[in-house]
């Protein structure tokens, strides 16, 4: 049985985004843009368990990495999830730390 991502290491879970790129990177050569998609998202999700949460701050405004000029604001953190607002949005959604990025001053 698989381990979930919360369940390992910081070594398991370098390797598991070590086999997810190269998973990834073949689907990509092979034209199979939904696989591809697949494996970028279970990288963000391993990635995001590398990175502590209280390293990121409810209010602050960050970018959504993959989606230039994309501005997210935090409302709060559960887990490696952080939920917020996209700038000009209403809906609330959850994205995993990983893709969010402080922005230059």
């Amino acid at each position: 049985m698989e381990k979930r991502y919360s369940e390992m290491t910081e070594y398991e879970l370098k390797l598991e985004i070590g086999k997810l790129q190269e998973k990834a990177r073949k689907a990509e050569q092979m034209g199979m843009i939904n696989e591809f998609a697949v494996y970028e998202r279970k990288i963000a999700m391993a990635k995001a368990y590398l990175l502590s949460p209280s390293q990121f701050q409810p209010g602050e405004v960050y970018e959504i990495s993959g989606d230039p000029g994309s501005l997210f604001t935090i409302e709060y953190l559960k887990g490696v999830f952080a939920w917020g607002k996209r700038q000009g949005k209403e809906e609330l959604e959850g994205i995993p730390i990983s893709l969010l990025i402080k922005p230059e001053k």
